[in-house]
């Protein structure tokens, strides 16, 4: 479904009617323009940066710094500067959402404190677990987290100085899927600042279900978690890069298609479904 289109050939490239319902700003025609001739609303040729050739990665340099990200569990007895932790959350604002709708909310715990006080919580949530679901509690080893907690070993926040939450409107759908993609983008631009992170499952399964964490978090009205990342600087350093199973792939060959048996992948004589957005409601959910 294009939005800006010619009418021929020789025709200068112009929205198309419906344009301004049907756009949801995200600045691809005003960043694929060679000649920077196009503008959209606040959005300038020139508030974009251009992109850097030498910047972008080979498939191997990409490869390598997949690889090298690793779940960091231990930490050192050093609080992160707010500036960086600001910069890590300003390169992770740039991962996809659902109709470019943005709607990741940050919430940052910078006390060593309030991470004991939260983590608390979370085996609080587990002792409450082990006695009433005990089909949950059981696979995920909270007896063993609760008597590491009972010795004075954090296995729920690892001791990390900071715990990153992504939250946002619970109504929305594409709430959640844009907060687990920029938590991910978070943890892969953690390396680049020397930081190291994890993400906090435990944690989240308390905010998700139990209300005293709910409440201890205090999120905005209709809000709810849906990730969280322990970061801060690790504490060693990996040397090498484990080996992972071989990937799962399931090919679905062209010829189906084009014998006209079904394939999810690829079908003929489709035509795309156009999806009328409100730009105007576009933004509408609750801050």
């Amino acid at each position: 479904m294009a939005i800006i289109g010619r009418k021929d050939e020789d025709a200068i490239p112009a929205p198309v009617q419906g344009f301004d319902e049907l756009c949801i700003r995200c600045g691809h025609c005003v960043s694929i323009c060679p000649h920077a001739a196009l503008t959209l609303g606040t959005t300038r040729p020139e508030d974009c940066p251009p992109v850097r050739k030498e910047y972008i990665l080979g498939p191997e340099q990409a490869e390598h710094f997949l690889r090298h990200r690793r779940s960091i569990r231990n930490y050192k007895d050093k609080a992160v500067d707010r500036d960086i932790l600001v910069r890590l959350i300003e390169m992770a604002r740039f991962a996809p959402s659902g109709h470019n709708l943005q709607p990741v909310h940050w919430l940052v715990f910078e006390s060593r404190a309030e991470l004991q006080r939260l983590g608390a919580l979370v085996v609080d949530w587990m002792r409450f677990a082990i006695v009433n679901q005990p089909e949950y509690a059981g696979p995920m080893h909270f007896d063993r987290v609760v008597a590491a907690w009972e010795l004075g070993q954090d296995r729920v926040l690892r001791g990390a100085p900071h715990l990153i939450v992504a939250h946002g409107p619970q109504a929305l759908t594409a709430t959640q899927p844009a907060c687990i993609i920029a938590l991910a983008y978070l943890e892969l631009a953690a390396t680049s600042l020397g930081l190291g992170a994890c993400w906090a499952g435990y944690f989240n399964a308390a905010a998700t279900w139990y209300p005293p964490m709910k409440e201890a978090l205090d999120l905005p009205e209709g809000h709810a978690s849906f990730g969280a990342m322990m970061v801060g600087y690790p504490k060693y350093r990996y040397q090498r890069l484990p080996p992972r199973n071989d990937p799962l792939i399931t090919w679905r060959p062209r010829e189906a298609a084009a014998a006209g048996r079904s394939c999810p992948v690829q079908q003929t004589g489709c035509e795309p479904r156009e999806i009328e957005l409100d730009t105007g409601k576009r933004r509408s959910y609750p801050q």
